[in-house]
């Protein structure tokens, strides 16, 4: 996928020093504009991510009706003017969710319960990416959904109606199917109930009571939600904690080169966003929680990395769904540990912005790292450094880009990394937070 933008990087002068504040929780970004929309009242949010995932939701809501107001040049604080749970109104136009997975297979949920007609779009990436996983169970609610390869390829054509509760035993465990069903559930007749095979992340669940609706919590992998009828904006200001998956990026680059020490300012602590934590933790890194807090409904704490020597393992598969989005860069820790590092029960990394298996281990090898793939995960023997002087290519995956750059800190030369744009989805800022450490890492001249 030729999409542009070549990142230089690597290796690392010297020790990686400082405090740095990531952006805002790009799940919660998300979420916090959908559900502003949806309620009654003007919903005002700080700390909100500004990349163009996010964007794409925002846009995608405006088009409905919504009315977005940006409070500052940076766009991290904004007031969403709510429409109401039956307010949203018929999009002139086609919908376009952009590189954005979760805002795609989320709204779907929301478009299920709308009497009126949509059709939603994306870039290349997500036209991909697999929905018969959110379509199967809305159409099961009543929705009709049709797209590519019988609905479960974008673009998607959704005419929603009059929905009923459902009792919905996933699949997958995917925070994105479940909370396509509890939002679709917010215009069902009856109780909807969300039943996954592992625990996966809650924030939907969290975010909903502060907009007056109840969800509840049966076990840990069963959660249920009884229509409250609407949804009203909070008197309070959403706070988006600072983003887990973007920190991960700098504790494996801080734990990998000699003698850093580096403090990641208030990161979401979410046990169901914690598991490249675990992971890490797992591997010997060394990891200090300091000045724990709560942002909204969220724990965060400081957290202090210093370099050590990671050790490889093998991955809990409980930690799996928790960590699924930071196993590019964890697949850098492994590749740089002393011992052998197996991850089985991955398979949903493959379903991603890119097969994250296939293309991590493609740009690792380039660079002389022992990955062996499975179809579900990989089998990593670490060594000491990696090969620098040559040229990867992160296929358009955000992920995929920063994580090499966090490899490159430890090659003996130089890689440029091509296609490198899409980290503007997620992580505008990257590569100045990284400079700000010592990371070194830049943008090629056009």
């Amino acid at each position: 996928m030729n999409i542009g933008g070549t990142l230089i990087a690597g290796p690392a002068k010297g020790a990686l020093k400082g405090h740095i504040t990531v952006p805002g929780d790009k799940s919660m970004s998300h979420r916090s504009i959908m559900l502003g929309a949806l309620a009654e009242g003007t919903t005002k949010i700080e700390g909100f991510l500004p990349g163009d995932d996010n964007f794409a939701t925002a846009a995608m809501f405006e088009a409905m009706g919504a009315k977005v107001t940006w409070l500052n040049g940076e766009k991290t604080s904004l007031t969403v003017e709510g429409v109401g749970l039956y307010g949203l109104k018929e999009p002139e136009n086609v919908l376009d969710a952009g590189n954005s997975g979760t805002a795609a297979r989320l709204i779907t949920g929301i478009l299920a319960g709308q009497n009126f007609h949509s059709v939603m779009v994306g870039d290349a990436s997500l036209h991909s990416r697999p929905m018969s996983r959110v379509a199967d169970p809305v159409r099961v609610m009543g929705a009709k959904v049709d797209g590519r390869e019988g609905g479960n390829k974008m673009p998607l054509s959704i005419r929603g109606g009059k929905l009923k509760g459902i009792d919905f035993q996933s699949p997958v465990a995917s925070a994105q199917v479940k909370s396509c069903v509890l939002l679709a559930g917010l215009f069902a007749d009856g109780e909807t109930t969300v039943t996954e095979p592992k625990a996966t992340r809650d924030h939907t669940e969290r975010m909903l009571p502060l907009f007056g609706q109840a969800v509840d919590r049966v076990d840990a992998l069963t959660c249920r939600l009884k229509p409250a009828g609407k949804l009203v904006a909070p008197k309070d200001v959403v706070q988006i904690p600072a983003d887990p998956s973007s920190a991960t990026f700098f504790a494996v680059a801080a734990s990998l080169v000699e003698g850093s020490d580096v403090v990641l300012n208030s990161i979401g602590i979410n046990p169901r966003r914690d598991g490249w934590r675990r992971v890490m933790a797992d591997m010997q890194a060394d990891l200090t929680l300091e000045a724990k807090n709560k942002v909204g409904a969220e724990p965060v704490a400081d957290i202090r990395v210093k370099a050590t020597s990671l050790q490889g393992m093998k991955v809990n598969p409980q930690d799996i769904p928790d960590a699924i989005d930071e196993f590019p860069v964890l697949f850098v820790a492994a590749a740089l540990s002393e011992g052998t590092f197996i991850l089985d029960e991955a398979e949903e990394l493959r379903v991603k912005e890119s097969d994250r298996i296939a293309t991590m281990a493609e740009a690792l090898k380039a660079c002389g790292a022992n990955i062996e793939e499975k179809e579900d995960g990989a089998i990593i023997q670490g060594k000491s450094s990696l090969q620098g002087g040559g040229t990867v290519d992160a296929h358009g995956d955000h992920r995929i880009a920063m994580a090499m750059a966090v490899a490159a800190q430890k090659m003996d030369r130089e890689i440029r990394i091509e296609n490198a744009a899409a980290i503007a989805t997620s992580f505008p800022s990257f590569v100045d937070l990284a400079q700000s450490i010592g990371m070194n890492v830049r943008w090629e001249a056009s």
